[in-house]
């Protein structure tokens, strides 16, 4: 489809005249300025020491379950039956509490982590637009390029305007 759509642009250039010497093309790789953009960094840290809390809480109750279990295992023939029970019910509480725990984790973290994606796509977006127009671009493709030449690939000259705006 994207082939497509790229051979009518360049059809409508020659429909108006225009050399395809005249024409200027780039290719920016996308992907490639997502994970090495310095605000791709700064995000990450930024979830992480965000989202940090509550990592430590989930492990802190991994290891108690972990403890109530190595208890049951360990002292549960010496058990009455009715702290059996009361330990199998801890067991199954705070099972529970884990999941529900890791699941609202998870949701939460990806939310925000959509958030500064998003935030970052703006940002990579607006920087390819400025080069393009700096350089005077025709065209800039991106996604569903099976070939690029080094020529034309201003993949680094976007990662650098964005170092740059850091």
């Amino acid at each position: 489809m994207r082939k497509k759509i790229i051979l009518a642009v360049l059809l409508g250039f020659s429909a108006l005249g225009v050399n395809a010497e005249d024409i200027k093309i780039g290719f920016v790789n996308v992907p490639r300025i997502l994970d090495s953009a310095p605000q791709a960094a700064k995000a990450k840290k930024e979830l992480e020491k965000e989202f940090a809390p509550r990592d430590k809480k989930l492990v802190a109750m991994q290891k108690k379950k972990t403890k109530l279990e190595e208890r049951k295992k360990k002292e549960g023939d010496v058990m009455s039956q009715s702290e059996q029970q009361k330990l199998e019910r801890d067991l199954i509480s705070l099972n529970r509490e884990i999941r529900r725990a890791q699941e609202e984790f998870r949701e939460d973290f990806n939310i925000r982590r959509n958030e500064e994606l998003g935030k970052l796509q703006k940002v990579v977006f607006e920087a390819i637009q400025s080069l393009a127009k700096e350089k005077n671009f025709d065209l800039l493709v991106t996604d569903g390029v099976v070939f690029a030449s080094e020529r034309i690939d201003v993949t680094a000259d976007i990662e650098s305007k964005l170092k740059a705006a850091n």
